[in-house]
């Protein structure tokens, strides 16, 4: 086991006011903290879903975990090969190279806190989605940066298989 020690001076402030904000209904993305700032350690992100709504398609993350702590909701997320419904006040953490995935649990909203450790620089991964849901990228230029943002797509029969 390598201990990493990230490299930061500060301590990381983020005013809900001050963060920037991708997205809008049905998901909404509030970027907090990306790895930049925190030396490495982490990026973390907010993403509050409407009813049911998708939150990320199945996918992995080759070099980092992820957490998900659900703030108040209900989410459906791929762990793996299961499927798991976490409440508010659960935690989910994806170990690195599992399929995972997320969304609201049907018949209900979701408010997501979301951790990535050691961080990676997902910012302009989430402006990118913006820009794809826009209208102003395309899939393909999506899928040529899953290396940079070390977000590789797959498929899961689970995940599909659901409801």
């Amino acid at each position: 086991m390598s201990l990493f020690v990230p490299k930061f001076d500060e301590s990381v402030i983020v005013r809900e006011a001050g963060a920037e904000v991708v997205g809008g209904d049905p998901a909404r993305v509030r970027l907090l903290a990306d790895s930049s700032a925190t030396g490495g350690a982490l990026s973390t992100v907010r993403v509050t879903l409407g009813e049911g709504a998708a939150g990320a398609v199945p996918h992995l993350h080759r070099n980092s975990a992820e957490m998900f702590y659900l703030l108040d909701g209900a989410a459906e997320l791929l762990s793996g090969d299961d499927v798991v419904t976490a409440d508010r006040g659960d935690l989910v953490v994806i170990p690195p190279g599992a399929p995972h995935a997320f969304a609201a649990a049907p018949g209900t909203t979701a408010d997501i806190l979301i951790v990535i450790t050691p961080g990676v620089e997902r910012f302009e991964y989430f402006r990118h989605l913006q820009r794809l849901r826009l209208g102003e990228a395309t899939l393909e230029s999506l899928l040529e940066v899953q290396e940079r943002y070390d977000n590789h797509f797959l498929r899961s029969t689970a995940w599909e298989k659901r409801h």
